[in-house]
C-alpha cells in the first residue's frame, strides 16, 4: 500500500474516523508537531480530535510503515532470486496485515532442509501432486509402485514412497495461505490456555497454585491471568499450551483439502493430520502466544498508564513552605525545610525511637524549624516507621493551620541515589535527598515524579512482563500529556520538567535553564527565541505550554498561544479595553460574537478555548488539595481485625481490583467483586489511584502479609465478576 489516500482510508475505517482527519494528523506529525500541540492548538484541522485519537493515528501510521518496510524486503528478496511474478507481486502489495504478508511469502522463504524437500529430491513431486489432485479412479498405492527402489533409503517399499509424498502434501497444506488464516481464526476462537504444574515444582511455585491445573478460553482470559501463566512458564513452574482441540483443528484441514471417500483423499487426510501435528499446529501456537501476549501486554500497559496519569495529576499542595521527614529507626528521621519554591533551606536528623529525652529534643527541633521557616505543612514518608513518625509529629503541638500529610515514598530512594539528585545536591547524602523528594512530592507531585523513570513508581500490573518498548512509549506519552495539560512555569521549572514540554527535549531544556541562570528570569515568551537552538518550530510547539507569571505580556501566563495574541488584542479593542482589563474582567468576553473572528485557520473551537482561557488564565486542571489522615491507633497489620471500617487511599488499580493503603505498611486488596454492590467489569470505572475511600476489613493473613478489604455495604450481595487473582 503506497497510496496515502488508501492508507488514510484504512486507518479511518479502523478507528471510525474520517479520512480527512487522519490525513490532517499525518500531515501535522510529518511537519514535526507533537500530540499535545495538535490536540490543543490545531482543533480545526483535525475536527477536534483528542490526544487519544491522535496517538492512535500516529501508532497506526507507524504500524503501516513497518508493514511496508517488510513488504519491500520481501519483494526485494524475491526479485534477487528470480521468483517474483506479476501475480505474486500483486498479492504481496494487496496484503493488509503482517501475518497475511508472511503467509504469502512462506512458500518462497529460504528454509532449512525439510522432509518434503528430501522427498522432492527423490522425485516424488509428481506423485504428491497426483495425490493432492484426487482424480477419480486414481490409486496412490498402485502409482507408488513405480517409485519403489529396493535398497534405497526412503523408497524401499510402497509405504515409504507414500510417506514421502505425504510429506510434500503436508508442506503444501502448511503453506496454504487460506488454510493458515482459517487455522489462525480457530486458534483465536477455540484456543484454550491449558496449564499444569511441572512435577516437583509444587512448593517452589506455590504462588502459581491457581494455575497448577487450569483451562480458560483464550478469547476471554483476562490480561493479568495470561501474564501470570506466561510468568509461571518462564520460571519453570508451569507447562502451558494455547491450542484448540486437536481433532477440531485437524478436521478443519481435512474438510479443506480432502475430497470424498477415495484412497487418494485418505492419503490427503493423513497428510493434513501430519501437517497440523508437525508444522501448522506449532507455528499457529507460536503466533497465538504472541497475540495473547500482545493483547495482555496492551491491557496491562493501559492499566499502568491510567494509574500513572492519576498519580501525576494528583492535587498539589502548591507553593508553601514545607517540613519533610524521611522516617528511620536506627539512623533517625531525616528532616528538611523547603521554601515555597522547593529550595532546601536546612536539614538535620532527629531521633524518635531511642529515648524520651531524644523525643523531647526532636519535638523542640521540629517546632523551632516550623517557626523559623514559616512552615505550612509537614510531609512524612509512608515507609518503615512512617505511621509512628506521623503520630509523633501530630502530638508535638504544631501551630494551628499546619497540616500533616503522609506522602508516598515510592521511587524516592531511586531518585535520591540517581544522577538528577546528585546534580541538585552534590554535597548531600541520599537520605537528605530522599527527604527533599518527599517534601517536593507533596508540593507538586507532577514536577517531582517526572524526575523518575515512570516504571519505578510502581503502579502497574506485571509491568516487568509486558512489552518494554510499548510500555516505555505509553508512559512517556502519559507524562508528556500530563505536563502539557498543566503547563510549566518556565522561570522555576527543573530541567527534567522542561524536557517533557511539547517541542523541547533534553538539549533545549538544558539550554533554557542555562540561559535563565546566566540572564535571569524570562520576561516574555518571545525572549525564549534568544535561547540557543530555539528555532521557530520548537517555539511554536512549546510556547503555549510554557508560563511566565508577572511578565511583560499578561497572556504569557496563560495557555493562549502567541500566534493568537493579535486576535485577543483585537477582541479587547472591540470591547474598548486593554488585554489586561479583559483578563481582570473576563465577563466582558461573554458579549463577543465569536463568529466575527472566524478566519481561514481559526474556527469556533479555538475561539471558545481562548475565551475559556481568558476567564481563568493558566488554570490548573488538577483538583484542589485536601489533607488526609489514617485511623488513629492503626499502624501495623497486627492492629487489623475483620469488620473494622477504615479510611484509606487507593494506591494501585488492576484488572482484578484495587489496592488500598490503610496505614499499616501493607496495602490491602479490594477484589473487583468487593468494589461495589453492583457488577463491576472494569475497576477503573469505580476507583482511581489517589482516591480517598472507606473500606471494611474482611480478612487478615498476617503470615503472608495479605489484607482483604471491601467497599460494599455490610450484608450487600456480591457483585460477581473478576475471577482468580
Amino acid at each position: 500500500m503506497t497510496d496515502n489516500s488508501l492508507r488514510f482510508a484504512r486507518i479511518a475505517g479502523d478507528l471510525k474516523l474520517r479520512p480527512a482527519q487522519v490525513a490532517a494528523v499525518a500531515g501535522l506529525l510529518d511537519g514535526g508537531a507533537t500530540v499535545p500541540f495538535i490536540a490543543r492548538y490545531r482543533k480545526e484541522a483535525t475536527g477536534e480530535l483528542d490526544e487519544v485519537a491522535i496517538a492512535a493515528i500516529r501508532d497506526s501510521l507507524a504500524r503501516l510503515a513497518e508493514l511496508d518496510e517488510r513488504r519491500e524486503a520481501v519483494l526485494q528478496s524475491l526479485r534477487e532470486r528470480g521468483l517474483l511474478t506479476e501475480e505474486l507481486e500483486a498479492r504481496i502489495n494487496a496484503a493488509e496485515t503482517l501475518s497475511a504478508l508472511e503467509d504469502i511469502y512462506l512458500p518462497y522463504r529460504p528454509k532449512r532442509r525439510t522432509r518434503a524437500q528430501t522427498a522432492r529430491e527423490r522425485g516424488l513431486s509428481p506423485l504428491a501432486a497426483a495425490i493432492l489432485s484426487q482424480e477419480p479412479g486414481f490409486s496412490p498405492e498402485k502409482e507408488a509402485e513405480a517409485y519403489v527402489k529396493p535398497g534405497e533409503e526412503g523408497l524401499g517399499d510402497v509405504e515409504e514412497v507414500l510417506a514421502g509424498a505425504r510429506d510434500i502434501v503436508a508442506e503444501a497444506v502448511n503453506e496454504d495461505a487460506g488454510a493458515r488464516e482459517e487455522m489462525r481464526e480457530l486458534f483465536d476462537e477455540a484456543g484454550a490456555a491449558v496449564s499444569h504444574v511441572i512435577e516437583g515444582k509444587e512448593e517452589e511455585g506455590a504462588k502459581f497454585a491457581d494455575y497448577f491445573d487450569s483451562s480458560e478460553p483464550l478469547a476471554r482470559i483476562p490480561s493479568h491471568r495470561m501474564l501470570a501463566l506466561l510468568r509461571g512458564e518462564k520460571e519453570g513452574v508451569l507447562s502451558l499450551s494455547l491450542r484448540p482441540p486437536a481433532e477440531e483443528a485437524k478436521e478443519l484441514l481435512r474438510e479443506r483439502f480432502a475430497d470424498g471417500d477415495t484412497p487418494a483423499a485418505d492419503q490427503v487426510r493423513q497428510a493434513c493430520d501430519s501437517a497440523y501435528t508437525r508444522l501448522l499446529g506449532p507455528a499457529m501456537e507460536v503466533e497465538a502466544r504472541a497475540r495473547a501476549f500482545d493483547k495482555a501486554s496492551d491491557e496491562a500497559i493501559a492499566v499502568f498508564a491510567s494509574n500513572l496519569r492519576e498519580l501525576l495529576m494528583a492535587a498539589p499542595l502548591g507553593r508553601k513552605a514545607v517540613l519533610a521527614l524521611d522516617p528511620g529507626i536506627r539512623t533517625g528521621c531525616k528532616v528538611v525545610a523547603l521554601d515555597p519554591q522547593g529550595k532546601l533551606l536546612e536539614d538535620c536528623v532527629v531521633q524518635l525511637a531511642r529515648s524520651d529525652a531524644e523525643r523531647r529534643d526532636a519535638a523542640e527541633t521540629l517546632l523551632d524549624m516550623v517557626r523559623r521557616h514559616g512552615v505550612e505543612a509537614v510531609a512524612v514518608g509512608n515507609g518503615t516507621y512512617g505511621r509512628e513518625t506521623e503520630a509523633f509529629v501530630r502530638s508535638i503541638g504544631l501551630p494551628p493551620g499546619v497540616v500533616v500529610v503522609s506522602v508516598s515514598e515510592s521511587g524516592a530512594s531511586i531518585y535520591s541515589a540517581g544522577e538528577v539528585a546528585r546534580e541538585e545536591f552534590p554535597d548531600k547524602d541520599v537520605t537528605v535527598r530522599g527527604a527533599v523528594s518527599i517534601g517536593r512530592r507533596l508540593m507538586d507531585p507532577l514536577a517531582e515524579l517526572v524526575k523518575l523513570d515512570p516504571k519505578t513508581i510502581g503502579v502497574g500490573q506485571y509491568q516487568h512482563d509486558v512489552d518494554q518498548g510499548k510500555l516505555r512509549n505509553a508512559l512517556d506519552d502519559t507524562v508528556l500529556s500530563c505536563v502539557n495539560a498543566v503547563g510549566v512555569e518556565v522561570n522555576t521549572a527543573s530541567r527534567q520538567l522542561l524536557e517533557r514540554v511539547s517541542g523541547l527535549g533534553p538539549s533545549l531544556a538544558a539550554g533554557i535553564v542555562k540561559y535563565r541562570d546566566e540572564h535571569g528570569p524570562f520576561r516574555s515568551r518571545a525572549a525564549l527565541m534568544d535561547v540557543p537552538r530555539m528555532g521557530p518550530k520548537a517555539f511554536e510547539q512549546s510556547a503555549g505550554f510554557l508560563r511566565i507569571s508577572g511578565g511583560e505580556n499578561p497572556l504569557d501566563a496563560s495557555a493562549v498561544h502567541p500566534e493568537r495574541y493579535a486576535l485577543v488584542e483585537t477582541m479587547a479593542a472591540d470591547l474598548g479595553c486593554s488585554v489586561s482589563q479583559l483578563l481582570a474582567e473576563p465577563a466582558r468576553a461573554k458579549s463577543l460574537d465569536l463568529s466575527r473572528y472566524v478566519s481561514g485557520d481559526v474556527g469556533l473551537p479555538t475561539l471558545r478555548d481562548i475565551v475559556a482561557e481568558l476567564a481563568k488564565p493558566g488554570r490548573d486542571p488538577r483538583k484542589a488539595f485536601e489533607a488526609f489522615s489514617f485511623a488513629d491507633g492503626v499502624r501495623e497489620i497486627s492492629d487489623l481485625s475483620p469488620g473494622m471500617k477504615l479510611p484509606g487511599v487507593v494506591t494501585n488499580v488492576t484488572a482484578f481490583g484495587a489496592f488500598v493503603d490503610v496505614g499499616v505498611h501493607q496495602d490491602g486488596l479490594v477484589h473487583v467483586s468487593q468494589l461495589a454492590d453492583r457488577f463491576i467489569e472494569d475497576p477503573k470505572t469505580v476507583v482511581k489511584p489517589g482516591d480517598r475511600v472507606t473500606v471494611r476489613v474482611l480478612a487478615v493473613d498476617r503470615a503472608r502479609g495479605r489484607i482483604s478489604l471491601s467497599m460494599r455495604r455490610e450484608g450487600g450481595k456480591p457483585s460477581g465478576g473478576g475471577g482468580r487473582r
